[in-house]
């Protein structure tokens, strides 16, 4: 901002201030002192004066246990530790949607993806924005409250845009990730920083991208890279000093079970990245994290097998981080079918019995079902309607087509595609009460053309690039039945679904289109109850939280528009803009 601002300046000065060839002018105007007294270091880092909020207490393993006790905090990036999602506000209905009225908004002043799922406690909401910001703001008013703008090296090496999914809370801090792979630590009540932690060298191609997950004192966060071949990993973090507790490698080296599913060394440049948040069952001490693909990410040619533990499901120890099982959910992946989408825990019957299980929509188009416990496979269904590249055996294992397979370096089409499926950072919401879960997805296929690569760190290792049809591209919400794997009902959006879900106990369903609108359904049909055109692409997390008793619903507008033309090309912009609408009602209205 102040470097433009600074050219801006410049220009009009020079404008200004034009001379004659040979003509010599003193006005007695330094514009070079001018200049520097603008120019100076700019400020990055603005704290609160006054501790902020309401002087609630700080926040403990047992509100982080039970987020839904009090509906005006929002304490998770995926709602509880199950991965629901589900606001315990059921005063949001299909009833009441027509009466949402903005009560503030707020610009993040950066471009591409705003795709943060906020926190709200203590009146106070925190939001990360793209390229690393972080607000502290006014729930009420959106008044800033503090800010920091992180300050990142010109030489970031990242995938998919410079997006921030969110922060995280615990005791009286806030924790954030960075692009140049640090974790930061801000006192919650000023926005000082307590503690800065370097994950990783981000030289190698390593980025956070994703908001960390908090267990009673252990600060649990991933790592994105797999398009530059990194060996991943995911690691704990003590909350109060930054010290790293454990690290679990994705990737087995020489001498480890699953090393003799990589051909040769290929290991070393294996991938399986960690970028989004896990689930954890308190009663098992158990945390459940999701791996992306292998590296290249489309030339297997040079890793051959099936590259454990790529595309899978590790369920560990979340004292220590040893294994206890896993789950490949796509072995020797050529199609970039990273697994690393939202899981729930929930108890559903099988068979007649009750089974605690996880669940997931896979981005290879399956939502598969597995018992938690074991890790043993219990079904696979495909929720995408364009469905080629494999069947899935009684193991859970994928059949892959002829299709599919490379052959003379180009194959497809391909469905889903490597955009296709649910998606990135496309949260899934889930209503215990009707056993569903919805599932932004992209029905996108393609065809995909593939070169070998040479492993250089810290620069792209993907072997090839696939390609899409935009004219056939649309996407739609899916309600999903976690028992059983059908699909109930969907809801068709042909400007395309990439922003995450929101369900409410009064039984709406929240999401956003690339048209830049704010939607609702109806949890039970999937019909079209509410809009707002909030002008930018929807890219983020919806949340909801009450402010004084009064409802509010909170989701960030932002799209990365040369991502998005990949799939659904748009004229619309991509700035970063937070809309938080109250439900109004005769009470509140009488207030204003």
């Amino acid at each position: 901002m102040k470097s433009w601002m600074v050219t801006a300046v410049l220009a009009f000065a020079l404008c200004g201030c034009q001379q004659e060839t040979g003509t010599e002018v003193d006005d007695g105007y330094d514009v070079g002192a001018f200049l520097e007294g603008i120019a100076g270091e700019p400020t990055t880092h603005w704290v609160a004066k006054e501790p902020v909020g309401r002087g609630a207490p700080p926040v403990d393993t047992a509100m982080l246990a039970d987020p839904y006790s009090s509906p005006g905090r929002w304490l998770h990036y995926t709602g509880d530790y199950r991965g629901y999602r589900h606001s315990p506000i059921d005063t949001l209905s299909p009833a009441s949607v027509g009466d949402l009225r903005v009560a503030w908004s707020f610009g993040s002043g950066t471009d591409a993806q705003f795709s943060v799922s906020p926190i709200v406690y203590d009146g106070v909401m925190y939001v990360t924005s793209s390229h690393n910001r972080i607000f502290a703001l006014d729930a009420r008013t959106g008044e800033i409250l503090w800010r920091y703008d992180h300050q990142l090296p010109g030489d970031l090496r990242f995938c998919c845009g410079p997006a921030n999914r969110g922060p995280s809370i615990h005791g009286d801090r806030v924790f954030m990730g960075t692009l140049d792979a640090k974790l930061l630590a801000f006192n919650r009540k000023t926005g000082e920083i307590d503690w800065e932690t370097e994950v990783a060298p981000y030289a190698d191609g390593i980025a956070i991208t994703s908001s960390p997950l908090v267990l009673d004192d252990r600060l649990i966060v991933g790592i994105g890279g797999g398009e530059f071949g990194v060996r991943s990993f995911f690691d704990a973090y003590d909350v109060e000093t930054g010290e790293r507790l454990w690290r679990h490698y994705t990737v087995p080296k020489e001498g480890e079970p699953g090393i003799e599913t990589w051909a040769g060394d290929s290991w070393k440049s294996g991938g399986a990245p960690t970028w989004n948040p896990g689930a954890y069952d308190a009663a098992t001490d158990t945390l459940y994290w999701a791996t992306g693909n292998p590296g290249p990410d489309y030339d297997g040619s040079s890793r051959e097998g099936d590259n454990l533990y790529s595309d899978s499901l590790l369920a560990v120890d979340a004292r220590t981080g040893a294994r206890k099982w896993h789950f490949q959910f796509t072995p020797h992946d050529l199609w970039d079918y990273d697994g690393n989408t939202q899981l729930l825990l929930v108890d559903i019957e099988r068979d007649g019995k009750p089974v605690q299980a996880i669940v997931q929509a896979n981005r290879n188009g399956y939502f598969y079902i597995l018992d938690r416990t074991t890790g043993a496979f219990l079904g696979a269904e495909a929720y995408t309607e364009n469905m080629n590249w494999a069947t899935i055996d009684a193991n859970g294992r994928p059949v892959v087509s002829e299709n599919a397979r490379n052959t003379d370096g180009v194959h497809g089409p391909v469905c889903p595609g490597t955009q296709g499926g649910t998606n990135a950072a496309l949260a899934t919401a889930f209503n215990p009460n009707l056993g569903l879960t919805f599932v932004p997805v992209i029905e996108a296929c393609a065809t995909y053309t593939v070169a070998e690569v040479e492993f250089v760190p810290g620069a792209p290792c993907m072997g090839g690039i696939p390609a899409y049809d935009t004219d056939s591209t649309y996407g739609h919400l899916s309600a999903i039945d976690v028992a059983t794997g059908q699909t109930r009902w969907r809801y068709r959006d042909d400007t395309g679904l990439l922003a995450g879900v929101l369900s409410t106990e009064g039984g709406v369903v929240f999401t956003g289109n690339v048209a830049g609108e704010v939607l609702a359904l109806d949890a039970k049909t999937g019909e079209r109850i509410w809009s707002f055109r909030a002008g930018s692409a929807i890219r983020s997390q919806p949340i909801a939280f009450e402010v004084d008793g009064v409802p509010h619903l909170a989701i960030a507008a932002g799209g990365f528009p040369a991502a998005e033309a990949f799939l659904f090309p748009s004229m619309v912009p991509g700035d970063g803009q937070l809309f938080v609408f109250k439900l109004e009602t005769p009470e509140t209205r009488l207030e204003e």
